[in-house]
């Protein structure tokens, strides 16, 4: 009789790793991948998701504990962002760079990846020509591409639209081999996934489920509640021997010694209250206060730039968008809204004009209009005239950006907590124009909500850009700007 063959191609045994001293991630976490699993990572903003992707590709060290990773294994990542130095290659030299040799029937393979990620591209065009939304797809296929043995996704329907959601979510569904994904789109989540790895930001630990995404959230909600009622009955029980043993000592002589023990009790009790996660925090519900004094049309539009079948086009169309209007910006990925809403917001734009001593608050999808090298103070003090600690700590703390975050630089800063420093800014900014292109991207889930409700709320002018139906739905909008028609 044959040995039953273990499936484990990866496995982490007591893994420790700090990304500095004041941070540490992981501690002495062990726990299995095994081939074929189409798994979830969980956790909240910043809890290391992406560093643990970087200790299974290598890219990232232990500080302690072994990594097990079966031999000959190959594994894939969709990056995050394409590096400079790969902007001026054609589309099949960049898809040829994925692979350690030459790949000679390399076309029909990209044709296959990029039908996958639902976008048409020649194979002969310049990777830096393709708009944010399409890069985001090129990252995508040429991890698909390798048809890796353990493939890791982190965030990949950012950026795509529906129906290039429904293609990704086809292709892992099918996928024969292991899939681990980081997501915050619980429908998209819950189409494939048999278990979940649940990274704990504050035991640093990484418990797993097994189930579909909506059980394991399920399961873990009701963990959570349990441990609630757990902790309340011990604080009872901590503070009934706390009164005890004062009122003992009180008594003096031989009952001290029964005071001594009704705290050693209480003590026990506190000791064994569990730290329950407070994982599900949600941002605090949050205004953008207008700038005042605004009247008249704060941006005039006459004309704007389109991309159809890759040839810019001018267009000529008349819109003025006054305090309190909410103008959606539609069209497919590539056809030129992120760079219409960027030359808006640097004041380039041909055939558009924004008023004199409007303060313009953008929202960019890459955040590179943050300052990376500045601490999250810094960037949140860049947006008021006077820096009062106090008014900039109060929001900051609502945005969840508390303790050693104040004074991390913000390239450090997990992409979802970027996110919510761009918030707090706009907060601080009191703009009379806002410009959001994809505000949901990376964001948790569980923070759409209160966003939806600030937009929704908020009084200036405001352009929109969002590939998310059910997020655009909690916004008033007052007026749609469709490129493509």
């Amino acid at each position: 009789m044959e040995m039953a063959k273990d499936d484990t191609i990866i496995r982490f045994e007591d893994v420790s790793y700090e990304f500095s001293t004041r941070k540490p991630i992981l501690d002495e976490v062990s726990f299995p991948i095994r081939r074929g699993m189409k798994l979830t990572l969980m956790g909240q903003n910043g809890a290391g998701k992406s560093t643990l992707f970087g200790l299974i590709t290598g890219a990232v060290k232990p500080d302690s504990g072994i990594i097990h990773i079966e031999k000959g294994l190959s594994i894939a990542i969709a990056r995050q962002v394409i590096p400079r130095d790969e902007m001026g290659l054609t589309v099949q030299e960049f898809f040829q760079k994925m692979f350690p040799k030459k790949v000679y029937d390399i076309d029909p393979r990209i044709d296959d990846v990029l039908e996958v990620v639902n976008l048409k591209a020649p194979h002969d065009r310049l990777i830096k020509s393709f708009s944010g939304g399409q890069q985001a797809r090129l990252l995508l296929a040429s991890a698909l591409i390798q048809d890796p043995d353990l493939l890791l996704l982190d965030e990949p329907t950012n950026n795509l639209d529906k129906e290039g959601i429904a293609h990704l979510t086809k292709f892992i569904q099918q996928y024969p081999k292991t899939c681990v994904v980081i997501s915050h789109d619980a429908e998209f989540l819950n189409s494939f996934t048999q278990g979940v790895l649940y990274l704990d930001v504050h035991t640093r630990k990484l418990e797993q489920y097994v189930g579909n995404y909506f059980d394991v959230t399920d399961q873990i909600r009701a963990r959570v509640e349990k441990e609630n009622m757990k902790n309340a009955q011990l604080h009872k029980t901590a503070i009934a021997n706390k009164e005890k043993a004062n009122f003992f000592a009180m008594k003096g002589g031989n009952l001290r010694l029964v005071a001594k023990r009704m705290r050693a009790k209480a003590e026990e009790a506190e000791e064994a209250m569990v730290d329950v996660r407070r994982e599900d925090t949600t941002i605090k519900s949050f205004t953008i206060p207008t700038q005042d004094e605004l009247s008249g049309d704060i941006l005039k539009i006459e004309s704007f730039k389109v991309i159809k079948n890759y040839k810019p086009s001018i267009v000529k169309k008349s819109l003025a968008l006054r305090k309190n209007q909410h103008l959606l910006l539609q069209g497919p990925n590539g056809i030129g809204k992120s760079t219409l809403l960027e030359s808006l917001a640097s004041g380039q734009a041909e055939g558009a004009e924004i008023m004199k001593g409007v303060k313009v608050g953008y929202y960019r999808q890459d955040f590179s209009n943050l300052d990376f090298d500045m601490t999250v103070r810094e960037v949140l003090f860049s947006a008021m005239p006077k820096h009062l600690e106090e008014t900039m700590r109060q929001v900051a703390a609502g945005f969840l950006l508390v303790g050693d975050i104040i004074s991390t630089k913000v390239g450090h800063l997990s992409e979802g907590q970027k996110g919510l420093v761009a918030f707090a800014r706009l907060v601080l900014l009191k703009p009379g124009l806002l410009i959001l292109d994809e505000p949901t991207n990376h964001i948790n889930f569980r923070h759409l909500p209160v966003i939806a409700k600030a937009l929704d709320e908020y009084k200036g002018a405001m352009i929109l850009v969002s590939h998310v139906p059910e997020f655009v739905a909690q916004i008033r909008i007052d007026e749609t700007l469709d490129l493509a028609k």
